[in-house]
């Protein structure tokens, strides 16, 4: 009896161990991945944003990033949560 109401309590805890390791982790070190990306902007990187424009960070602070886009350097100021990536190509 005692075998049967362990193995009741054994599946479940395997499925929150597996779904905790497939999905929960793999999440949580990309967002820390990104989130070190983030706070390792410097002037002059170049960046693509969420939203997919391609520009040169031409200010910093806190909380706002500003890049420069496009053939005619138009200035764009944006969250830097926005910021999705940066560009090893110049």
């Amino acid at each position: 009896m005692p075998i049967q109401q362990l193995s009741g309590f054994i599946v479940p805890v395997g499925f929150l161990i597996l779904f905790y390791f497939l999905l929960i982790r793999p999440q949580k070190k990309k967002e820390k991945e990104i989130q070190e990306m983030r706070s390792r902007l410097k002037v002059g990187d170049h960046v693509t944003t969420i939203g997919a424009m391609t520009g040169k960070i031409i200010r910093i602070t806190e909380d706002t990033v500003t890049i420069e886009t496009g053939s005619d350097k138009t200035r764009i100021t944006l969250e830097k949560w926005g910021v999705g990536k940066v560009n090893t190509e110049k």
